[in-house]
């Protein structure tokens, strides 16, 4: 009698681990998931910067330094490595983008040119999705690691090879948000 209340003992805790085991596999798929959504529309962005740039280009030839920069590091945000190295890339970038928005500002011209706004309009559909993958990512994040630390969770999944992931953090409260673009004369 004995004999069998350890063996189904063991079949409950082999059925659990089992549970647990497909249950932070799950959780993982979804963190790489979100990831790779934010990977999406980073690339999106670093592909439409060179239509954006060259529209600014005829307005704006003596603002040459902004639009080097911006076209020189537009991929940046696409080639790091990791969740904190992509997003201080990606924080840098969008703070050379609020540049570039400023640089537009000063020329009416190109602000009514239907090309410029297109684009303008573009990038920021590209920058509300972003912002909706990174926080679609972090809430994959959030439950991926709760369960980990999680009891009788814990017990299982550094065992399993689970551990925990990074958010994806904006230290910089100056660029959390996406740049401010102004139409018309704000008056």
């Amino acid at each position: 009698m004995a004999g069998w209340i350890a063996i189904g003992v063991l079949v409950l805790v082999g059925l659990y681990a089992i549970i647990v085991y497909n249950r932070l596999v799950r959780l993982r798929a979804l963190v790489r998931e979100g990831w790779s959504g934010i990977t999406v529309q980073l690339r999106r962005r670093a592909d439409l910067i060179p239509n954006l740039v060259s529209s600014v280009e005829g307005y704006a030839t003596h603002e040459r330094e902004t639009l080097n920069e911006v076209t020189a590091h537009r991929t940046d945000p696409t080639k790091a490595r990791g969740v904190e190295e992509t997003a201080i890339a990606d924080n840098a970038f969008t703070a050379m983008l609020g540049r570039l928005m400023a640089v537009a500002e000063a020329y009416p011209d190109l602000k009514a040119d239907d090309n410029f706004r297109q684009l303008q309009d573009e990038l920021s559909e590209i920058e509300s999705e972003l912002q909706g993958a990174r926080r679609y990512y972090n809430a994959t994040v959030r439950d991926l690691n709760t369960r980990i630390q999680s009891f009788p969770d814990v017990l299982m999944a550094r065992p399993m090879g689970f551990s925990e992931e990074p958010f994806y953090a904006d230290d910089d409260i100056s660029i959390q948000t996406a740049p401010v673009v102004r139409f018309g004369n704000g008056a």
